[in-house]
């Protein structure tokens, strides 16, 4: 795994209050099964297949999850600091390359064709990931993934129009803040 170093304090300013949700990402808190975020980096795919927890972790939204009710939310503050602080953005961006590696997707270029031949849960985690980056501060990575993506479905033919149209509206839709 190819993470970058994290050249930023990831603490952010001692008068904002922050939630468990941002003490996981500024590496001073753990998540509800008591794991830290490079901890569950450092997983192995398997894991990353077969369990169903911890991407609400890495990759939050505003609304429940349909699988796991004990997620997290994403607050307005939780937003506001994550966009606030390049630590946790940093980290953010951790948990982005953690993903794509899963997806076998490598500089966009090459990728495992299993992950997009059929409809899989991983579909909906990719929509989750489009909205999460998109919401949390990293647009340009959320665009350069979708752009991946439409090439997978218009070019090499996978991935079904009804999947698709979701992963278009997780890149178009408003983002509110």
């Amino acid at each position: 795994m190819k993470f970058h170093k994290n050249p930023l304090d990831t603490q952010v300013n001692c008068s904002i209050i922050m939630s468990k949700l941002t003490e996981f990402y500024a590496e001073t808190g753990v998540d509800d099964e008591g794991r830290k975020i490079s901890e569950i980096w450092m997983q192995n795919d398997a894991y990353f297949e077969f369990c169903h927890d911890y991407i609400q972790w890495l990759f939050p939204l505003r609304e429940p999850s349909n699988f796991n009710p004990d997620a997290p939310l994403l607050t307005d503050e939780d937003i506001k600091i994550f966009k606030a602080n390049p630590g946790i953005r940093h980290n953010l961006r951790n948990s982005f390359i953690r993903f794509l590696e899963f997806l076998g997707i490598q500089n966009y270029n090459t990728y495992n064709k299993l992950m997009f031949e059929f409809p899989n849960h991983n579909w909906l985690r990719i929509t989750r990931v489009l909205k999460s980056l998109r919401l949390l501060g990293l647009e340009s990575e959320a665009a350069a993934f979708y752009e991946f993506l439409k090439k997978v479905h218009e070019v090499d033919g996978l991935v079904t129009d009804n999947s698709f149209s979701y992963w278009k509206e997780a890149v178009d839709g408003l983002v509110e803040v």
